[in-house]
């Protein structure tokens, strides 16, 4: 991954800041943590750090992905938020473009996921050893070659979306893992983490941050 890794420079695009949280718009093509090595040092956390100091991790998005994230400025705000991703009290809803006519309106994916050894960092999907792994999705709008869908996982798999898209028949556009052929002939994954909805870590109020997707 070292050798292709080109992340964009696009300046941060910050959505939304306080005293204990900030969230950004991340890019297609930028790691969310730096990866092993000199070469993948550059990432998002850190171009957050750099103007929020403080700014501590609570989830990650896959470096295809783009979209909303959230980082914790304090200790307790990381607790908080991490607690509510591990309870799934956060919400969070995507935007996908996938190959094909998707022909039902809403549906559900319900496929148990584990890491595919030997093509790491690929996913698989395994009734017997796998972790459970839930997607519903409405279909948005289409065409006679590809469909527009909102996805809205229930739990936090890697790849989870991506190899779920995938086992209907139409996986995402531009995805390096799973795309083939004319379906992986797209300049970024077609993926992006439209809305976050969380409770704020001072008071608990509800919140819901947007970043349009940009495709």
């Amino acid at each position: 991954m070292s050798d292709d890794y080109a992340p964009p420079q696009d300046p941060l695009v910050i959505l939304h800041d306080d005293h204990q949280v900030v969230l950004v718009d991340k890019p297609s093509g930028l790691l969310s943590v730096p990866g092993k090595g000199p070469l993948l040092t550059d990432c998002l956390i850190a171009r957050v750090q750099s103007v929020f100091p403080t700014a501590l991790l609570v989830h990650r998005l896959d470096r295809d992905t783009s979209g909303v994230m959230i980082f914790a400025l304090t200790p307790h705000a990381q607790r908080h938020l991490g607690l509510q991703f591990e309870k799934r009290q956060t919400k969070k809803t995507y935007v996908a473009r996938v190959w094909g006519k998707v022909e039902e309106a809403t549906g559900t994916v319900d496929l148990p996921l584990i890491v595919d050894w030997p093509n790491r960092p690929r996913q698989m999907v395994d009734h017997v050893n796998g972790r459970s792994a839930v997607t519903d999705w409405r279909r948005l709008k289409r065409s006679e070659s590809e469909t527009r869908m909102r996805l809205m996982p229930q739990t936090g798999r890697s790849h989870q979306l991506r190899v779920h898209m995938l086992a209907l028949g139409h996986p995402i556009l531009g995805d390096p893992f799973y795309a083939t052929g004319a379906a992986r002939d797209f300049p970024r994954l077609m993926l992006h983490s439209e809305v976050l909805q969380f409770r704020h870590p001072d008071g608990g109020a509800p919140i819901k941050i947007v970043a349009p997707a940009p495709f």
